[in-house]
This record gives C-alpha cells, sequence and structure tokens, in this order.
C-alpha cells in the first residue's frame, strides 16, 4: 500500500450536516486531520431532509444514475461539497432521505441497503477508487457483505480494503430474515453460516464485524470490555473471534473548534493562565439557570442524554442527599425519557437556589457549560469513548467519571499522594462511590492552590486527534 493512501469514509451522519451522536463528531473531524496528513480522504453520507439550508445551496451536483435494491429499481443523485477542505459527497433520493427522522422509519433497512449500493455504485461514476473504505456503525454494518458478495466480481472492487468502526455496540441493526432475498440480495450463505444471523434475525452491526478486514471501536478499554458478555450486547462471542483484528483507538476532539480562548459561544474568552475569567463565565451560567451567584460554591453540573446508559439512576439515587449535605449547586442540560425529565424538574422546583434544570437540546449552551463549571458529572454504566468529558477538561472543568470505556482511558484520577492526575473517578456502578467521589473532589475543590493545579493540567493535556489520527494511519496501512 502506497505511502499516500485513498480512503472513503462512509458514515450516516457528520458535523456540522447532521448530529445525533458522537459518531458525527468523529465524521466531522478525523478526515480532515487525515487530509491535512495528506491522504486523499473523502466523506459520503446521505442527503437528510433536515440538514440546514445553506449548506443544501452550497451542493454541486457531481453524477445521478439507477441501482437496483432487488426488485426496486432507484434513483442516485450525488452531490458534493468541500468542509474544511474534504470532499464530502451526499447520496440524494428524496423518497429515502426527505424524512422528519434519520434512524426510526419502518422500513430504515431498505432505507441503508439503498444507501450502501448507492455508495459502492457511486465510486466508478465519480472515478475514484479508495485503497480503503471506512465504514461506521449499524447503518453501513453491511457495506463489506455486499462488497464481497455482490461486487467483488468486478476489477474495480476487487482489491478495496475494509475497516469498520463500532461506536456503540448497543445498537445493531436486527431485521427479519425475509429481507436476504427481498431486501439484500445476497447469498443465503451468509445467514446459514451464521455470520449476519444472531437471535433469529439479520443483524447488521453482526455483518460488519465478520465481513470487514479490520474493525476497530473508540478506545482501548471499550474494545476489551465488548468482548465480555457484560459489556458485549450479545455479539461478545464475535469480537472474541475477531479478537486479533479487533482495536482501540479513543476519539479526539478538534482542538479549533473547541478552544476557550477563541470560542465565540462562551461567555468570556480565556486560556489557562487567566483563570479568574472562567469564573465570569461560571457566574453567568449560574444567572442562566436562575442560582444565586456566588463563585465560591462548587457548580457540579452534566449534558446528557436522560437514559439509563449514562447513569441517571445513580445521579437520582443521591442527589438530594448530595445537596442536603454539600455546599454545592447542580445543573442539568439534557433531554431523553420522560421518568429521568419529570424527575429533574420536580427537584429543580424543590430545590431551586441548588438545582437549575433544561430539558432541551442546545449546543451553545452546552458550551457554555463546559466553559462555566468547575466540575463536569459522567457516570456511564458504559462508555465507548465519551467526548463530553475530553471538552470540559479543555475548558479547564474537571470530569468526575464512572471508570468505563473511553472515560477510564481519558481521565487520570487525582493522587494526592504523589500529585498526579487531573480528574476524579469510580470503579463500582453505585451511587454511594459516586457520592462520595464526588466529596472528595469538592474537598479539594475547597483547597485552591490544588484545583488550579489540577485545572492547568486538564487544560494542557492533548486530546486533539493528531495521536489517533497516527494510529489509525497505521491501521489503514496494516490492511
Amino acid at each position: 500500500m502506497s505511502e499516500k493512501l485513498k480512503i472513503l469514509f462512509v458514515t450516516s451522519e457528520a458535523d456540522p450536516f447532521v448530529k445525533t451522536g458522537g459518531l458525527a463528531d468523529v465524521s466531522g473531524s478525523l478526515p480532515q486531520i487525515l487530509r491535512e496528513e495528506g491522504h486523499d480522504v473523502r466523506v459520503v453520507l446521505p442527503e437528510y431532509l433536515n440538514m440546514d439550508e445553506k449548506f443544501k445551496l452550497e451542493l454541486e451536483h457531481v453524477t445521478d444514475f439507477k441501482t437496483d435494491v432487488v426488485w426496486r429499481e432507484e434513483y442516485v443523485g450525488v452531490n458534493k461539497l468541500l468542509n474544511e477542505g474534504v470532499p464530502t459527497y451526499f447520496i440524494d433520493n428524496k423518497y429515502y432521505f426527505n424524512r422528519p427522522t434519520l434512524y426510526e422509519n419502518n422500513d430504515k433497512e431498505v432505507q441503508f441497503t439503498f444507501f450502501n449500493r448507492a455508495v459502492l455504485e457511486m465510486l466508478p461514476e465519480i472515478d475514484f477508487k479508495p485503497d480503503i473504505i471506512h465504514f461506521n456503525d449499524w447503518q453501513t454494518g453491511i457495506l463489506a457483505l455486499l462488497l464481497d458478495d455482490n461486487y467483488r466480481k468486478y476489477d474495480f472492487y476487487e482489491d478495496i480494503k475494509t475497516l469498520y468502526t463500532i461506536h456503540n455496540l448497543r445498537y445493531q441493526g436486527q431485521f427479519d430474515p425475509k429481507i436476504i432475498g427481498d431486501v439484500l440480495g445476497i447469498n443465503y450463505w451468509h445467514w446459514n453460516s451464521g455470520n449476519i444471523r444472531h437471535n433469529g434475525l439479520v443483524n447488521f452491526m453482526k455483518a460488519g464485524i465478520f465481513y470487514a478486514d479490520k474493525i476497530n471501536t473508540v478506545s482501548e478499554t471499550y474494545a476489551e470490555e465488548i468482548k465480555t458478555s457484560y459489556f458485549g450486547e450479545g455479539l461478545d462471542y464475535a469480537l472474541r473471534m475477531r479478537s486479533r483484528d479487533l482495536k482501540g483507538i479513543v476519539n479526539g476532539i478538534s482542538y479549533d473548534k473547541f478552544n476557550p480562548k477563541t470560542d465565540s459561544d462562551i461567555y468570556y474568552n480565556y486560556d489557562q493562565d487567566d483563570l479568574e475569567t472562567k469564573l465570569k463565565n461560571k457566574e453567568k451560567l449560574q444567572k442562566e439557570f436562575e442560582l444565586p451567584v456566588n463563585k465560591e460554591i462548587p457548580l457540579i453540573g452534566i449534558v446528557t442524554r436522560l437514559v439509563e446508559q449514562k447513569g441517571i439512576d445513580l445521579i437520582k439515587a443521591i442527589l438530594e442527599e448530595a445537596i442536603n449535605k454539600e455546599d454545592m449547586q447542580f445543573v442539568l442540560l439534557g433531554t431523553g425519557q420522560k421518568k429521568y425529565e419529570n424527575f429533574f424538574k420536580r427537584i429543580s422546583k424543590k430545590y431551586p437556589d441548588q438545582i437549575g434544570v433544561k430539558i432541551k437540546y442546545d449546543g451553545k449552551l452546552a458550551q457554555k457549560m463546559y466553559a462555566g463549571l468547575d466540575m463536569f458529572l459522567m457516570p456511564s454504566r458504559f462508555e465507548p469513548c465519551g467526548l463530553s468529558q475530553i471538552i470540559s477538561m479543555r475548558y479547564g472543568t474537571i470530569p468526575i467519571v464512572k471508570e468505563t470505556g473511553g472515560l477510564k482511558d481519558t481521565v487520570e484520577p487525582y493522587n494526592e499522594f504523589e500529585d498526579t492526575g487531573f480528574g476524579f473517578s469510580f470503579a463500582n456502578f453505585n451511587a454511594h462511590d459516586m457520592l462520595y467521589t464526588i466529596r472528595r473532589a469538592i474537598h479539594f475543590y475547597q483547597q485552591k492552590e490544588i484545583w488550579e493545579k489540577l485545572m492547568k493540567r486538564a487544560m494542557v493535556k492533548d486530546f486533539s486527534w493528531k495521536h489517533s489520527a497516527q494510529e489509525y494511519i497505521k491501521l489503514y496501512k496494516s490492511l
């Protein structure tokens, strides 16, 4: 394989075009860094209805053609724009992608089979033959399967290598086996062999695991965890079978985008040499959440989806005890399950001077929280990588995390005896272990010299994409 690689990055979402989670952040930033390293990286995703109109106006029509999804002849439009120097292609089909929801459609198995076929058939049409196709999560999990079963016989495709990245093993894309003939159009051998079968259903993620040349996930610890039954979401056996080809590479963040010195979304800009200005952000954040303004009281917060994975039950179990026994304030931004939303609404009304809650998604307010909080709470039951803890550290906000996945790989716990580390963590998924860790963090917060040292350590840690991009390049070259 040559020094300079040709890579097609296939994704169902990418920042800044459309985003529901961490996949979009990776898709928006990793290709950019790889391109800066001299590789010809291009991105492709669906052209969704809810993409910002300003991007739609920039699109240039490249080509269009017809593809077959078994008996369905479908139109494929290919549009393109440059995103931070990265050629980004959009698969246009109004029937499949002009919909109000990305992933909750009743025919999503047809929707994303069409997308994967369109991507593969687009390549000769745009005269781009990649060395490697890098595909991501369940929505593209069947790409290598289709490539092997339907396309390898053509010279153009015969030596293309594949890498499959699992961003979250929980969401797998599981469908009735009748789609083998009706939608996928593949040989039944793939089902009979067990390669795509799990619990009596076709499993798109299992297909990715079995048919990709190599597999990776988004932190070293998560790569080990998912080979166990506790974290494996039923597919641990498949990952153990491919263990030799599975690698963990922790996600990074864009240090240009997430920079407290230049971020236009925070109240006041600052850096590690100007931590007084960070306190001004804290005071404005307290006002935003209608809490008493007091720069001395520790302000702990969380930006999250309100779902079981994120450890919300732990917070529910100890929040009242924490604010009754500790001099602290707590703020939350997020949406999710009604039972969690209702709990936080109720408790914020009961303790209006100590708890502030906003049940919504607000990216700009999230930035203000990274800048204005003293501590960022992330007690996830499991966390493939997590970006919030990395972003919070960049802004000098100290993370309190459950030791799992990427949280364990990125947050080095403070050790007062050796004077090392910059965050706080707990090992067991237990509410009172978390409460003890919060109390320990508050104890050191009250020792201003120590706390300032932790803030500076966190801010100068390099969690940019530079290191992780080099790990991806090594992985690509090993294919």
